[in-house]
Parts: structure tokens; sequence; C-alpha cells
């Protein structure tokens, strides 16, 4: 239970960071938020991202080993990594549309796939 948990609130944390980390990129389609400058679009990130940290901190206490959750320090990195990446490409197929899931893309992530394979074998 505390592994998908742990998942879950990673899955939650890495969306609000693609979003702090990418979100802005769309706001000159947003007439409200075309000309914000730098300092504000930094502060409003640092916003979200403070919602990013609310879900990654108790997922890696939830989820760590010598808390008593079911992952080594290296398998949670791995599965946020994967998480990140997952995240990412939904979002970006989602909101931007300009971008292109590509042959080399499903290489990678099989390759990432194989990676949380051998971390987690034991």
């Amino acid at each position: 239970m505390k592994g998908l948990i742990t998942i879950g609130l990673l899955v939650l944390s890495n969306t609000f960071m693609t979003f702090a980390w990418y979100g802005h990129l769309k706001f000159g389609e947003i007439k409200s938020l075309s000309k914000l400058g730098l300092f504000a679009i930094i502060f409003i990130s640092w916003g979200i991202a403070l919602f990013e940290y609310c879900f990654q901190v108790p997922a890696n206490r939830i989820g760590f080993r010598g808390n008593g959750g079911p992952f080594s320090l290296v398998e949670l990195k791995v599965l946020q990594e994967v998480i990140t990446l997952l995240v990412f490409t939904v979002f970006s197929l989602l909101f931007f549309k300009t971008e292109n899931f590509r042959t080399n893309h499903i290489v990678g992530f099989v390759l990432l796939i194989l990676a949380v394979y051998f971390i987690f074998k034991k």
C-alpha cells in the first residue's frame, strides 16, 4: 500500500513540477498573462512548485525503506525520473500540439523501463 501511495504522490508532484517548469511557455496564448515579465513568471512558477514539494516530500518519506517504506533511495530516484518523463510526455502531447512523439522517444522509454527493471532486480 505504501508503494502505491508513494507512486500516486510522485505522479501528483511531477504534474505540478511539469506545470511549474513548462506551463509558463503557454502564457503567451493567454491574454491576461501574455505581458508578464520574467520575475512575475518566476514567482508564479514558484507558487506552483510549492505544491510539487507538498507531494514530493511526503512521497519520499512514505516510500523510503529507512522510514518503513518499500523503496531504497536509488529506487525512489529511478521511479521519480520515469514518472517525470511519463508526465512530461502526456503534458507535451496535450498542451503543446507542435511536439511530436517519435520512434527515438519510444526507444528511450523502453531503455528507461529496462533501467527500472535492473534497478529493482534483486
